[in-house]
């Protein structure tokens, strides 16, 4: 038997199945164990929390739980409940492999919405969502990597990265983590672009040598 760490638990591989360990359905202020680590380094991660990452759920971890609440539309009481956890993508039940995936998808849903957040939360919302589509249309294509991570973060290809913004926290009120659900679930305003600018602050001859298929908003998406 493989005994494999990840940030959501302990899996365990076994004949082919998936199985994760739970944590603690409520975590609440006041406590000190494993389970809060878990839910400060996600939240640091995400950008939410900027404290030590020591387990101590701290007046620091009170208020970054709360923010995060905000964002995604649950009870803010700053308490990490079942649909708290899970909205984080740590699990407080034992499951399959499904688990797995789930957490996955809330860890590209957030990279995803901070990445659109950085570059287009001024933006129409149909505009967001393009953001969001160039990035995982670039995960398809074999000229860039294959994970939404990987894209957002190849050298040069975001001013959000470069300039920081994609550590600027989401407005609760802000509509990009919508938008990047939207877009993971398969919306593609562009029809398969892999580039967008804003023609009034491109200096790049190379970007503007791309076919111009949509204009969204401010921005110019091409191929």
């Amino acid at each position: 038997m493989l005994v494999i760490v990840f940030s959501i638990g302990i899996s365990l591989i076994f004949d082919g199945q998936v199985f994760i360990t739970p944590i603690a359905e409520k975590l609440t202020p006041g406590m000190e164990n494993e389970d809060v680590m878990k839910v400060q380094q996600r939240l640091k991660n995400w950008g939410y929390y900027d404290g030590n990452v020591n387990g101590k759920y701290d007046l620091k971890t009170y208020l970054a739980v709360m923010d995060f609440q905000k964002v995604y539309k649950l009870p803010v009481n700053g308490i990490t409940e079942r649909k708290t956890l899970e909205s984080m993508g740590l699990t407080t039940y034992a499951q399959s492999g499904a688990a797995m995936a789930a957490a996955n998808r809330v860890s590209d849903e957030q990279l995803l919405a901070r990445a659109i957040n950085g570059e287009a939360r001024g933006e129409p919302y149909e505009g967001q969502v393009a953001v969001g589509a160039v990035i995982l249309n670039r995960t398809r294509d074999s000229k860039f990597p294959k994970t939404i991570a990987g894209v957002i973060y190849q050298p040069g290809a975001f001013t959000a990265v470069s300039d920081g913004q994609i550590t600027v926290p989401i407005d609760p009120k802000s509509t990009v983590l919508k938008a990047a659900r939207d877009a993971l679930n398969g919306w593609d305003p562009t029809n398969g672009c892999l580039y967008y600018w804003n023609p009034a602050t491109a200096t790049s001859k190379w970007i503007w040598s791309r076919k111009i298929i949509k204009k969204i908003g401010k921005h110019n998406f091409g191929i």
